[in-house]
This record gives C-alpha cells, structure tokens and sequence, in this order.
C-alpha cells in the first residue's frame, strides 16, 4: 500500500502518514470528486486542546484528511511507534494549493483576518499567480453565519480557506461545510498575516529542527508565551502518558 492510503493512529486521532506533495495530490482529488470535505492540522497546541475537549477530537477524527503540523507531532508519532515521513505545516500547505489551484484552474475563497491583510494577500497572491481564480474574499468579522453561509455557497468556489483562531475555526467548518457545498475547506489560522508580510516566518533552518516556536515567541511574546511554554510543557506530558498507555 502506498504512504497515501496509511493512517496513524495518535493521541485518539487518525493523521494521514502523507508528504507534502501526497498531501497536495490527495486534496486535489478530493476537489475533483466533489464531496465537501473538511481538512485540519495536528500541531502541540491542538493535542493539548483536543485532551480537554471530546467535541474537538470528534470533529477531527472526523475529517478525512489530517496532517501533522509540527515537528513535535513527528517526533512524537516515532516514540509511539507510529511513524509519519514530515511534517506538512499548515502555511506551506496553504500557498501550495494556491498554487495548485492556479495551475488546475481551480476557484478559491479566502474568509478571515482584517481587510488590510486580506487586501494585500490577495495582491499578492495575483501577482504570482495571475490565472488564479478568486471566487471572493470576506474578512472575519461578521454577526451572521447563515449570510457568511450563503454568500460562499453562491460564489462556488473549489476551495476555502478559513483564517481564523482555534478552536472557532475547526468548529466552525464541520457545522457549516455541507451548507457551504464547497468541495475542500482548510482552517489556516494566521496564515493570511505570514502571506502578507505583517508576520515573517523563522529562516528555513529553524524551521527544519524544530524551533518555528521560538521564533514566533520572541515576535509575539505576550500572546504566544501560554500557548508555547505552557501549551508544549502539556503536550511532553501527553505524549508520555500515551507512551505509558501503548506500552
């Protein structure tokens, strides 16, 4: 069986043992086939979240694809014994199917952050992929869900993404995804700010051991300092629990 079709089993949830590119081509033939289907990360932050609350892991082990967001989430999977190829980080895999999407003649719908952030993403976005299909864009600030619902569902797009925070995001999308009839959505938190300059990602070698997190807390110490200290100091505890239970 290729790595396509293998699923680990972490943390009382099924994360796809997929590479950035499986993961691409995989969402892709998800597009094409036309069911709407909800995507989701794995990082620390969302095991520590998912431990406390049942209804976020029932959401996630629901959707049909789940890739580990987080070199914490990979090193884990292989003390588990239950080992996934790479991470695939939420904000690569975001601009890849932009990309893809471009490429494919695929539409697209962006939903969240501020309109400032949303304006230039999509500039952005434009001026490196002048065929890509935009079907609309909508900040995240809105009182009523059914109009939101609505007026994605007529702008059809192939795919949405949806900027904005955990858990909202995760609940949000399985409660409306049918409604919407969109073929694929991804939550992408604050993706839309990395893509428009307003926060910078750590250099790629920081990235590549593990340290993503550092970085992103000495940018925003004040609002990441409980989610990294205190969220990774549970998330070593967890992993030891499940290490002892599998064991």
């Amino acid at each position: 069986m290729s790595s396509a079709g293998v699923r680990r089993h972490l943390f009382g949830v099924d994360v796809d043992a997929l590479t950035m590119d499986e993961t691409v081509a995989r969402i892709m033939e998800l597009v094409a086939a036309g069911v709407p289907v909800q995507h989701v990360v794995l990082n620390a932050s969302k095991v520590v979240l998912m431990s406390k609350d049942d209804r976020l892991r029932d959401v996630i082990a629901a959707c049909p694809i789940v890739n580990a967001d987080g070199q914490s989430v990979v090193v884990a999977s292989r003390l588990l014994r239950q080992p996934l190829p790479e991470r695939v980080a939420g904000i690569d895999l975001f601009t890849e199917l932009v990309q893809q999407a471009a490429a494919d003649g695929r539409s697209v719908y962006f939903l969240g952050a501020r309109d400032e952030i949303l304006d230039e993403m999509v500039r952005r976005f434009q001026a490196s992929y002048p065929a890509l299909r935009i079907a609309g864009a909508r900040n995240g600030y809105w009182e009523s869900d059914d109009e939101v619902v609505a007026t994605v569902r007529d702008a059809r797009p192939d795919l949405l993404f949806l900027a904005i925070p955990s858990p909202r995001k995760e609940f949000w999308l399985a409660e409306h995804m049918r409604a919407m009839e969109v073929p694929f959505a991804m939550g992408v938190g604050g993706s839309f700010d990395v893509v428009a300059g307003k926060v910078k990602r750590a250099p790629v070698w920081v990235q590549r051991i593990g340290c993503e997190w550092v970085y992103r807390l000495v940018q925003e110490p004040r609002r990441m300092w409980k989610r990294y200290l205190v969220g990774n100091t549970s998330f070593m505890w967890l992993t030891a629990k499940e290490m002892w239970r599998t064991r």
